[in-house]
């Protein structure tokens, strides 16, 4: 009887690598941002999320999506989302890791920069954990607007230990945000949930929310109107006597991307509310919360390019195809090393931007991160989905289907770009820094302007942004905002110039900016210049 099935020329599992060693832009940017003393730590992760165990708890965990169960055996209403273990074993090694809170819990310089990371080396892997690690980081300094709320929750927060149920005296803590609902969407101030005072201290909630993620979370912060206007509120899931809050899951979303992580939709009726700051300020209160977010989008989108290239270059180092390696075919090489340089971009700006997020910065560093992070996260998240595919390309047809990892993560890219403020709202929001805040160009353009005079091609795009940026900011509210999306694109590509040219090989930075800031800029990834040295970026990949 003939043999059919032999099988050949197939791609081995890429497994057993050591995630954090083999990302060579990470670990120099790991050591030249003052967090050295974190590399063993970071090694362990890498070696850890490189394994077939953690991999194949990712792969299930999306395959296997969370349950909603809004009543027990008895009919009492528990509103309770049931995740499968390998959900529970990847969120909770990313806990005992410090990928939420460790950044707070040992403040020190480059701490935030070994917190972003180890973020990111589990958010490579699995990607849908990454939500309520995100927002317990980010919840810290909105809580810091009530002492007596943070004494009480911060140590929970900061343990690294983690449970999924909810119940009284848990000794640890994971939180979410909801803001957006039917109405509204980004215009957070159209929200109609009601908050009444209950004579005690405590609120009384009454609303929906359209999107709630990580419903299983232990607290949330949300925005209600209350008597003096839009407030932010700390809603427990568990109360301070041991009952639950009401707290009613109408429904899980069915939605692109990651399947691990549960989204839902909830209604609150007289659901007890703690005040977060100043009644009528809920916007002030909770925006530093939606910035520390939005960094992390931008780890998140970094993470998931290196995931591609690093999934792309095992491929084609590996398969055949007329006669070669894929790798040493001048079309495919070009397409790699284009993808490799789009990560390595990527990674030099979120590591810079954790940087001037660490205790020790200045008001230099503030103003800088304050412009900063907003034209990264437009232009890194929107950069994301467009890397993925050309990533999935290069698999195949085998990068098309679920039981490659790079389906999903084509699937996950979109959302950081439309979670925590989309396209449009970002760039608007730079405006509004720019009009405000104009000492944060003032630090921004200082920061690109230390590469100044290594590339004619860089000067010259660094002198048209800065023209560009003062005919924008001169211009009629309408035209300006016209304009708003090329002038942050512009930025953005300035920032990661400017990083690349300083602190990558030439190799890198040669290509990125002919590619990027050239006259004959490229349109899609793949091309790259006869001259680029494809072989050097491709090492570093």
């Amino acid at each position: 009887m003939t043999n059919t099935h032999e099988v050949f020329n197939q791609v081995p599992p890429r497994v057993d690598v050591d995630e954090f060693g083999a990302n060579i832009p990470l670990v120099e940017a790991v050591r030249h941002y003052d967090a050295a003393w974190a590399l063993g730590d970071l090694t362990r992760i890498g070696r850890y999320v490189g394994t077939p165990e953690i991999q194949h708890d990712a792969e299930r965990a999306n395959r296997i999506e969370p349950e909603l169960r809004t009543h027990d055996s008895h009919g009492n209403r528990i509103d309770e989302v049931e995740y499968d273990s390998s959900y529970s074993r990847i969120i909770g090694a990313a806990v005992a890791a410090g990928a939420h809170t460790s950044a707070w819990a040992d403040p020190r310089p480059g701490a935030n920069v070994a917190r972003a990371a180890t973020f990111m080396l589990f958010a490579q892997v699995e990607p849908g954990h990454a939500c309520p690690i995100s927002m317990s980081h980010s919840v810290v300094p909105a809580l810091a607007a009530s002492p007596t709320l943070a004494e009480r929750w911060m140590p929970r927060l900061l343990s690294r230990d983690y449970d999924g149920r909810l119940f009284a005296g848990k000794t640890s803590a994971l939180f979410g945000m909801a803001m957006t609902e039917k109405q509204g969407g980004s215009d957070v101030r159209a929200n109609t949930t009601a908050a009444v005072p209950a004579g005690d201290g405590t609120y009384r909630l009454t609303g929906h929310k359209w999107f709630c993620s990580a419903p299983m979370s232990d607290g949330f912060l949300m925005l209600a109107q209350a008597p003096a206007g839009l407030s932010c509120f700390l809603v427990a899931r568990m109360q301070v006597d041991g009952t639950r809050n009401v707290f009613r899951i109408q429904r899980l979303k069915d939605k692109l991307g990651n399947r691990s992580n549960a989204s839902s939709e909830i209604e609150l009726d007289g659901t007890v509310g703690e005040l977060v700051g100043e009644e009528g300020r809920g916007v002030k209160t909770i925006i530093e919360m939606v910035s520390r977010t939005r960094l992390d989008c931008i780890y998140g989108t970094t993470a998931g390019m290196r995931q591609a290239v690093a999934e792309a270059a095992w491929h084609v180092r590996h398969r055949e195809a007329f006669g070669r390696l894929l790798v040493d075919q001048p079309a495919m090489t070009a397409v790699v090393a284009d993808l490799a340089l789009e990560s390595e971009a990527a990674t030099a700006t979120a590591l810079r931007l954790a940087r001037a997020h660490d205790e020790d910065a200045n008001p230099s560093e503030i103003a800088f991160r304050r412009l900063a992070t907003a034209v990264s996260k437009y232009w890194i998240c929107k950069r994301g989905p467009e890397h993925a595919y050309e990533a999935l390309e290069c698999l195949g047809g085998n990068g098309y289907t679920e039981a490659f990892p790079l389906a999903r993560r084509y699937r996950e890219q979109p959302v950081m770009a439309v979670w925590e403020g989309s396209g449009n709202v970002i760039a608007l929001d730079v405006l509004r820094a720019l009009s405000r805040e104009p000492d944060s160009y003032d630090a921004f353009d200082a920061e690109v302007g230390l590469a100044a005079g290594a590339s004619a091609t860089f000067d010259a795009h660094l002198a048209s942004t800065r023209r560009l940026v003062h005919e924008v900011m001169a211009a009629e509210t309408d035209a300006a905002s016209r304009q708003a999306r090329r002038l942050v694109a512009e930025l953005a590509l300035g920032l990661q110039a400017s990083l690349l040219i300083r602190n990558a090989p030439s190799a890198v930075s040669d290509a990125f900016i002919e590619s990027r800031l050239g006259a004959d800029r490229a349109h899609l990834y793949g091309e790259l210049s006869a001259s680029a040295d494809l072989a050097g970026i491709l090492t570093r990949a």
